[in-house]
C-alpha cells in the first residue's frame, strides 16, 4: 500500500537485503513524493540505515526495486547515484576533518569542475579560473548557511553542531532534489536541537528539497515531519502522520516491549 497517493519522487518496493543469513531489511516499500519532510524511525537495528545504504548504492540490493524521477537506479553505483541528485550526510560526520570549511565544500563541487588532470598538474589558465570561481561559488553558499565567518577553520576544531551544519552544507552544494539525513541530531545538546529543527525546515523551504530524515530524537521527528514511515526488525510496521504515530499500539510495542500498553491501562 502506498504512503501517498502523490507522484513519487523516490519509489521504493520490495527492496531486502540479506547479509549472508542475516535478513536486515524485508519487503521495504516506499512511495515518498516530491517536497515531503518525511520521517524513518525505528528501534536500533531496525534496519533504517541500512535502507539509507541501499538507496545510495552504497551496498547492492538482495531483490526489489528503487526509482529516482521515474527512473531506475537499483544497481548503479554510489557516485552514479548522487550524479542523479541523491545526497546524504551520516550517522557518523564523515568531514575531512583536517581541511578547512571552505575546502570541505569545495570538494563538492570538483566533480563539475570541468578541467582536465593535465590542467590541474601544470596550473593552466582555465584550472586557475575554475579555481577561482568554484571558491567564489563555496564562499557565497557558506553564507547561505551563515558559515562564512568561520570558512578558514579547520574543521575537527568547531563545536559538533556547526561540524553537522557543515556537513549537511556540503550535501547540499551536490545540487541534489532528494536530502537523506541520517540521525542529524545525534550527539547533540538541547540548543544544538533546536537549531537542527529550524535549519532543516529552513532547507527544506529554501532549496525545495524533498527530505528523508531517519532520527531517534523523538522532538525532532514529530516536531518536523509530515508524515512518519516505522520500521522494526526490517520490516514496515506503520506508516502515518505524527500524532497516528505516537497513538499506534504496535510502534508502542516495538519501542517499550508488549507489555507497555497494558502497564499504561493500568
Amino acid at each position: 500500500m502506498p504512503d501517498n497517493p502523490s507522484p513519487a519522487l523516490l519509489s521504493i518496493s520490495g527492496l531486502t537485503k540479506f547479509f549472508g543469513g542475516l535478513c536486515a531489511v524485508k519487503d521495504f516499500d516506499l512511495e515518498l513524493p516530491e517536497n515531503a519532510l518525511w520521517g524513518l524511525i525505528g528501534p536500533n537495528g531496525a534496519g533504517k540505515t541500512t535502507v539509507f545504504n541501499l538507496i545510495t548504492g552504497l551496498y547492492p540490493s538482495t531483490s526489489g526495486r528503487i526509482t529516482f524521477e521515474g527512473n531506475l537506479i537499483s544497481g548503479f553505483e554510489a557516485f552514479e547515484i548522487t550524479r542523479t541528485g541523491i545526497a546524504r550526510t551520516f550517522q557518523n560526520i564523515r568531514l575531512f576533518s583536517n581541511l578547512t570549511v571552505l575546502d570541505n565544500v569545495r570538494i563538492a563541487y570538483h566533480p563539475h569542475a570541468g578541467y582536465t588532470l593535465g590542467e590541474s598538474i601544470l596550473r593552466s589558465g582555465r584550472y586557475t579560473k575554475r579555481e577561482k570561481e568554484l571558491t567564489e561559488q563555496a564562499l557565497e553558499f557558506l553564507s547561505i548557511f551563515k558559515l562564512e565567518g568561520i570558512a578558514g577553520e579547520i574543521a575537527k576544531n568547531l563545536p559538533y553542531g556547526e561540524q553537522r551544519r557543515v556537513e549537511i552544507a556540503r550535501a547540499l552544494a551536490c545540487n541534489p532534489r532528494l536530502l537523506l539525513l541520517d540521525e542529524p541530531a545525534a550527539g547533540m545538546n538541547p540548543r544544538e536541537i533546536v537549531q537542527l529543527m529550524d535549519l532543516i525546515h529552513f532547507i527544506h523551504d529554501r532549496f525545495k528539497l524533498t527530505i528523508l530524515l531517519i532520527e531517534h530524537q523523538m522532538r525532532v521527528v514529530m516536531g518536523i515531519c509530515e508524515r512518519i514511515t516505522v520500521m522494526d526488525f526490517g520490516e514496515v510496521i506503520a506508516r502515518g502522520m505524527p500524532r497516528e504515530i505516537q497513538e499506534n499500539t504496535t510502534v508502542i510495542e516495538a519501542y517499550l516491549g508488549k507489555g507497555a500498553i497494558i502497564r499504561a491501562a493500568g
